[in-house]
C-alpha cells in the first residue's frame, strides 16, 4: 500500500472486534505519526462508535483526520425524521451519488451580490449557504453579500451543471405568508435501543415543546438516560416484538413512534428481523383500527429495508448505509464535513418539509423561483418539494428543480427548506 500518496484513506470500523474504536484510533495514529512518511498532508476519514472515544481519536488523527461519530449521526437523523415524514428520502438523495449532491463553487460575478440574488442566479443549482474561510453559513440572511474568496454551497446534479445565468424573476403576487410554527408538547414512543438512543433524546429535547414525553421500551437494559430540559423520559424493560406488549402501549396515542435497531446486542439479520416483526404488528394494528401512526424505523441491511416496505411505514433509515455514504462524501471533499456538522445538528438551520401553502398560492401555476421568494420571506432557503402521496402512488421528493420548473401545488404538498427554529 501507499497511504501517504493516496487521495484519501478511509478507516472502516472492525465490527467483529471487542473494541473497534481502539483499532481505528491506533490505525490513525500509525498513519499520522509514521516515522518514514513522505508526501503531503494525509486526508483520512474514520468511523467512531462511542462518543467518549471521540476526543482521543481527534488527538490521534490531528487535523489530517475527519471522524464520523456514527451513533451521533444516526441519532440526529432518526430524531429529525421522526418529526417529518419523508425526510429520510431527502437525506438519502443528498448523500448518495445517484441524484443531486452538495458542491462548492466560486463565482466572481456574484461578488457584492446578496445571497438572495445568488439563489435566483443559478438556473439549475440551489444555493443553500456560504463557505467563508473555515466558517459554514447555512441559510444566511438574504441580504448577506457574497465576499471575495467566498465559496457558495449549492445543491446540483453535477459540478458541470453549476453556472450563473440570467436572474430569475419571481411572481410576487403568487407568494404567501404562512404561520410560524409553535413547539407543542409531543408524545414519542421508542421501541428498541442502541448507542444512538442518547443522541436521539438529546436531539428531540432541542426540538420538543415543554412538557413533551418519551417512552422507551427495550428488551435490553438501557441504563441512565439523563435529564432533559423539555422531555420527561421513562424507560422500561419489555418486549418490543410481542403483539400484546405493543398493544398495551397504545401506539396510536403517540405523536411519533421510533423503532430502533438492537444493533449493539444482536447480529445484523437478527436485529433486522426483530425490527421487521415490530413493524408488521404496527401495520396490522393500523389497518385493523383504520388509524395512521407516524413511524420511523432503523434497518441495518438494505435488502431487509426493501422487504420491510410492505409494512407501508413512513420512513426507513438504513443506518450503516447512511454512515458509509457520509464517509464517502467526506473522502471526496473534506470541506463537506463541516456542512454535515451544521446540517445534522439541532442548532442553526436544518432541513424541514413544510406545507406548500406557507410559501405560494395553491391551485395556480408557479415556478420554483417564486417558491424561493416565498421561502426567503420567511428567512428560509427552499431547494425542493415533495408531492403528496395519492391514489396509491408514493410521495415524490424532487430536489433542486430548475428555477423555471412550473407546477400547481395542492393540499398536503410540501416545500423542502433550510430553516432555523
Amino acid at each position: 500500500m501507499s497511504p501517504f500518496h493516496a487521495k484519501a484513506v478511509i478507516i472502516l470500523s472492525d465490527e467483529g472486534a471487542d473494541d473497534p474504536d481502539s483499532r481505528s484510533i491506533k490505525t490513525a495514529l500509525a498513519l499520522t505519526r509514521h516515522p518514514q512518511r513522505d508526501g503531503g498532508d494525509l486526508h483520512i476519514v474514520g468511523q467512531i462508535h462511542r462518543s467518549d472515544n471521540l476526543e482521543v481519536a481527534k488527538i490521534a488523527g490531528g487535523t489530517e483526520t475527519n471522524w464520523i461519530l456514527a451513533s451521533e449521526k444516526v441519532g440526529q437523523i432518526t430524531a429529525q425524521t421522526s418529526r417529518q415524514p419523508g425526510l429520510s428520502a431527502v437525506y438519502q438523495d443528498l448523500l448518495d451519488f445517484a441524484g443531486v449532491e452538495i458542491y462548492f463553487t466560486t463565482q466572481p460575478s456574484l461578488v457584492g451580490q446578496t445571497f438572495y440574488d445568488a439563489q435566483l442566479s443559478f438556473p439549475a443549482s440551489a444555493p443553500i449557504g456560504i463557505l467563508r474561510g473555515d466558517a459554514v453559513l447555512l441559510n444566511p440572511d438574504g441580504a448577506e453579500r457574497i465576499a471575495e474568496g467566498d465559496q457558495i454551497i449549492v445543491i446540483a446534479e453535477d459540478d458541470s451543471t453549476i453556472a450563473v445565468g440570467a436572474k430569475a424573476v419571481p411572481d410576487a403576487k403568487a407568494t404567501a405568508k404562512g404561520k410560524r410554527t409553535v413547539n407543542k408538547p409531543a408524545k414519542t414512543l421508542i421501541l428498541g435501543s442502541n448507542q444512538s438512543l442518547p443522541h436521539i433524546l438529546h436531539e428531540l429535547d432541542d426540538y420538543a415543546g415543554k412538557g413533551s414525553t418519551v417512552t422507551v421500551v427495550s428488551e435490553f437494559k438501557v441504563g441512565d438516560l439523563g435529564r432533559y430540559r423539555n422531555l420527561v423520559v421513562t424507560a422500561s424493560k419489555g418486549s418490543s416484538t410481542a403483539r400484546a406488549a405493543i398493544e398495551a402501549l397504545k401506539p396510536a396515542s403517540f405523536d411519533h413512534v421510533i423503532v430502533a435497531s438492537y444493533r449493539d446486542n444482536l447480529g445484523v439479520q437478527e436485529a433486522d428481523t426483530k425490527t421487521l416483526v415490530t413493524l408488521l404488528h404496527l401495520r396490522d394494528m393500523m389497518s385493523r383500527d383504520d388509524v395512521r401512526i407516524n413511524v420511523v424505523s432503523e434497518m441495518l441491511d438494505e435488502r431487509n429495508r426493501k422487504l420491510a416496505e410492505v409494512c407501508q411505514i413512513d420512513d426507513f433509515i438504513v443506518s450503516d448505509q447512511l454512515v458509509s455514504l457520509m464517509m464517502t462524501q467526506v473522502s471526496e471533499n473534506p470541506e463537506i464535513s463541516a456542512v454535515f456538522a451544521e446540517l445534522f445538528a439541532s442548532e442553526g438551520s436544518e432541513i424541514y418539509l413544510r406545507p406548500a401553502e406557507w410559501y405560494v398560492a395553491l391551485g395556480r401555476e408557479v415556478d420554483f423561483a417564486t417558491v424561493i421568494a416565498g421561502a426567503r420571506g420567511r428567512k428560509e432557503a427552499a431547494f425542493g418539494y415533495m408531492v403528496a402521496a395519492e391514489d396509491g402512488l408514493p410521495a415524490q421528493v424532487v430536489l433542486n428543480p430548475t428555477k423555471a420548473d412550473v407546477r400547481v401545488f395542492a393540499d398536503h404538498d410540501r416545500v423542502i427548506v433550510l430553516a432555523e427554529e
